[in-house]
């Protein structure tokens, strides 16, 4: 007898609808491990309030205090919160210590939220060990939180003022306030369309309002005009958004679309409850998004869009979660999974198929049956070959269609829970393939894989009942997250290994796990790295975590791997050391320096930044330690540094002479440079408009000269800058302002007090700032000649011997283009260049009578020849004739 024949059939956990035009399968996923009578409620789910998450998520549990429950001799002192995975095995017990619980939920993470009526809310990870605290403000700590609900993206509040809070993202932001009709009590029932699946990308509110349903988001609120239909009762919508099932309270359930513009179907459900003890649903929800379900005490019915049912029994009350492809129902004893049978598996598996995948299954059937029978011991050959035929026969005849039929199989193995039974579908396509010539393998391949993972994380010890519509819609990365929040980092890591995913992110959640677990005085918890009961310090921890990295591949250098997350981890928890330690291992400066600052290692962090190169880095860690230390403690950090830190000194000298000079000026005193402190000053008084104020600044440069030795001459000018500034200020009130003295050099002051008159005035600053006199004569003589004061400049001239000569005087004022002056000082000038100095004058005769004097025939020849004039030319040639 062939073994495989005693393996369940898929189509025995089918049922027909719309004359079997449709199939349903109801198969069981797990006996449920709970232990409901810890939780406070009872044996029975109907005294919890349940949330569980989707993509056969965990399901949190607490008694609903609404309802009554026979307690016996136990008592509770505080809510108790439940985790449990699909199989029902427990994950964690989390003490509730605040106010009364209003809403339970998960987010897409497997966060377990808890919002409270005082308008707090938590985020726990899937274990419990750890969790956020956020508010939903002011207005809802005041009025209270009536109701909520949560969906993977945030959570809609109601207010004890009957408004909507909406909160997105899970990182406390403030909340968004809804449009909403004006309530005079709360809604009879409401839910929400997440974010995702609205025009708006804002949570929409539909809500049961006496006789009518209102629809609200961020910007309005719309009346859908239903008044007398209702009152509603029940409201759900689908996975995708796009459709609603409301029930009334006459018992007629609507499945209409999300916009209100069609109804896609009504049912009177009166008659559907008639075995149970209430005709009124427990619970309305939505078989993926094709199919209603209502529950009652016990049973579950489901509605065909045709209008059809079927009925499934339980011994216990029902809760039904709903997926993107089906429902999840639990109870007290089972989970179990309802789905419309998808369409792959329908064409191989339907009773009188005539798809090619049925054929094509049929046919590799048989192939394996013959080769089977053909290798049996005392069996004909003739049979064997016989039946052969007729596979080959049916191959052929399926030779249009037979890729069609292969990827049928592939897509059907995926959406089989059975292993047998995908064993089997992946040989149909395996057989099939054979025949083709060309035909891409990796969708096989992939089906392959896909298939030992969901095989082994289906498994009950897992108890993560996923999909393969699920596994596509969530990603092999975000299953692997999900595992490593339930420490399963060994599957996880070799989940990753299998798919070729990076394991950075499973060994950096198990190196914080690592971390938290293990102390310094006793025992590791479980992980890659197995169970321990040693006593580990935190050098072998860090070891150990190094190690670890490097053997797989992910050490440092790594582009997914920051060992300053896993170092942050061990700061939080206290172990300065085992931070450090893992820190030494960060090849990332940029990763490496922010938790240096935030371990106060300040001086470390300096060093790593400087190290780094990067001079935005620097500049981080300087601003935000001088944000939080003292000055003195910041400029000390600096200057102990030494050289490993002179590029942080430099670059904080010019970000603080752009930024903050007065930083900069504390930081010159601070560190005793008195010279910089001094040249600061200096900067300053050049910028400065008020002339006290400049002169003070010189006064405090020229005291930080003074205490430099090697100054003096620097201290002197800043002295001798104070007194002209001062003096050049009593200048202009004397000139009444009408020329301006301050900021003039010596020499420019002394001219223009010659200029202005002030003749007694320049003799002393001459006298005062020691001018020479050779300097005096030419000042002078540029003053008078700016002024055209001949008869001062002649006076000038004879007051005594010129210490520059007389020359100066004539080449000065030819410059100046005053020749017929500079001539009447030709004449005391020496002899040997007067004939010359007459050529600049343009005084040609005096010039010839010079050169003929001293008996200078080639200079009167030259002077003949460039001499512009034709008539003294000829009186210049008459004399060079004479010689």
């Amino acid at each position: 007898m062939d073994p495989t024949s005693l393996i369940q059939h898929p189509t025995l956990t089918w049922e027909a609808v719309n004359d079997g035009a449709v199939f349903y399968s109801r198969r069981h996923v797990y006996h449920m491990n709970w232990n409901l009578g810890a939780g406070g409620g009872g044996s029975d789910l109907s005294g919890y309030v349940v949330a569980a998450a989707r993509f056969g998520g965990p399901i949190a549990i607490i008694r609903d205090n609404s309802k009554l429950i026979a307690l016996g001799r136990t008592t509770f002192t505080k809510p108790v919160i439940l985790v449990y995975s699909s199989a029902g095995t427990q994950l964690a017990s989390i003490t509730w210590e605040l106010s009364k619980i209003v809403a339970l939920g998960w987010t897409m993470s497997e966060e377990l939220v808890v919002l409270n009526e005082d308008g707090q809310y938590r985020l726990y990870d899937l274990l419990g060990t750890t969790y956020r605290t956020y508010s939903l403000g002011p207005e809802a700590a005041e009025t209270g939180v009536v109701d909520a609900r949560i969906f993977e993206a945030g959570l809609v509040a109601l207010t004890g003022n009957l408004s909507f809070l909406e909160v997105r993202a899970w990182s406390g932001s403030k909340p968004t306030v809804l449009s909403s009709p004006v309530l005079t009590g709360p809604p009879i029932t409401w839910t929400i369309i997440p974010p995702d699946q609205t025009s708006s990308r804002h949570a929409e509110v539909i809500m049961a309002v006496e006789g009518t349903i209102y629809t609200c988001d961020n910007l309005e609120h719309i009346d859908q005009q239903l008044g007398g239909s209702g009152p509603f009762t029940h409201i759900a919508v689908s996975p995708n958004g796009r459709s609603l099932a409301l029930l009334t309270s006459s018992s007629n359930l609507w499945v209409i679309t999300s916009d209100f513009q069609r109804k896609i179907l009504e049912f009177d459900v009166s008659s559907l409850a008639a075995t149970s003890s209430t005709s009124t649903p427990i619970q309305l929800a939505w078989c993926g998004s094709d199919a209603v379900l209502l529950s009652y005490p016990t049973t579950v019915v489901l509605l065909a869009p045709g209008g059809e049912t079927l009925t499934y029994h339980y011994v216990s009350t029902p809760y039904m979660v709903t997926e993107p492809d089906g429902v999840r129902v639990l109870n007290k004893e089972d989970c179990e999974f309802v789905q419309r049978v998808p369409d792959s598996l329908e064409k191989v598996f339907r009773p009188g198929s005539t798809a090619p995948a049925a054929f094509l299954f049929d046919a590799s059937e048989s192939f394996a049956r013959n080769a089977s029978s053909s290798s049996s011991v005392g069996v004909g050959v003739g049979s064997g070959s016989a039946g052969r035929a007729r596979t080959d026969e049916s191959i052929r005849a399926l030779k249009p269609d037979l890729a069609f039929a292969v990827d049928a199989c592939i897509d059907a193995a995926g959406r089989e829970w059975d292993v047998a039974w995908q064993k089997k579908l992946l040989a149909a396509a395996k057989f099939g393939r054979a025949f083709i010539d060309l035909y891409d393998p990796r969708p096989f391949v992939a089906m392959g894989q896909t298939l030992k993972v969901l095989n082994a994380i289906r498994y009950y010890e897992i108890g993560i009942p996923m999909t393969y519509q699920q596994y596509t819609l969530l990603s092999p990365e975000e299953l692997l997250a999900r595992l490593t929040s339930r420490s399963m980092h060994l599957l996880a890591l070799r989940i990753a290994n299998f798919l070729s995913i990076k394991p950075d992110a499973v060994l950096k959640h198990w190196a914080c796990a690592k971390i938290s677990k293990t102390r310094p005085d006793g025992g590791i918890g479980g992980g890659i790295g197995g169970v321990s009961g040693t006593a580990e310090d935190d050098e072998d921890v860090a070891r150990g975590i190094v190690e670890k990295f490097e053997a797989m591949g992910a050490g440092a250098g790594s582009a997914g791997v920051s060992y300053a997350e896993i170092a942050k981890r061990a700061w939080e928890s206290g172990r300065n050391r085992l931070a450090t330690a893992l820190l030494d291992h960060e090849t990332r400066a940029a990763e490496q320096v922010p938790l240096l600052l935030g371990m106060r290692e300040d001086g470390r962090a300096l060093e790593k930044a400087v190290d780094s190169g990067d001079t935005d880095l620097v500049y981080q860690v300087l601003l935000n330690l001088h944000k939080r230390l003292p000055l003195g403690d910041f400029f000390k950090l600096i200057e102990d540094g030494g050289p490993k830190v002179a590029p942080a000194s430099r670059l904080l000298q010019i970000y603080a002479r752009d930024q903050n000079r007065e930083m900069l000026r504390d930081f010159f005193y601070s560190d005793d440079r008195r010279v910089d402190s001094g040249l600061l000053l200096l900067e300053d008084a050049s910028t400065q408009e008020d002339l006290t104020a400049r002169i003070n600044s010189i006064k405090a440069a020229q005291k930080f000269f003074s205490e430099d030795r090697e100054r003096g001459f620097e201290a002197r000018m800043m002295d001798e800058n104070a007194r002209l500034l001062a003096l050049q200020q009593t200048l202009e009130k004397d000139v009444d302002g009408k020329a301006a003295f301050v900021g003039l050099s010596v020499g420019d002051t002394i001219m223009l007090c010659l200029q202005c008159g002030l003749h007694k005035r320049a003799e002393k600053v001459r006298s005062d700032w020691k001018v020479s006199d050779k300097q005096f004569w030419w000042l002078k003589l540029r003053a008078l000649t700016e002024a055209k004061a001949w008869d001062e400049l002649d006076a000038f001239s004879k007051s005594k011997k010129s210490p520059i000569g007389y020359e100066p005087f004539v080449r000065h004022l030819v410059s100046k283009g005053f020749h017929q002056q500079a001539a009447a000082y030709v004449a005391r000038c020496d002899a040997a260049k007067r004939g010359e100095l007459y050529m600049l004058c343009n005084e040609y005769r005096a010039a010839g009578k010079e050169f003929k004097d001293r008996g200078d025939k080639a200079g009167l020849s030259e002077l003949v020849r460039t001499c512009p004039d034709r008539l003294i030319a000829r009186e210049l040639q008459g004399l060079l004739s004479s010689m």
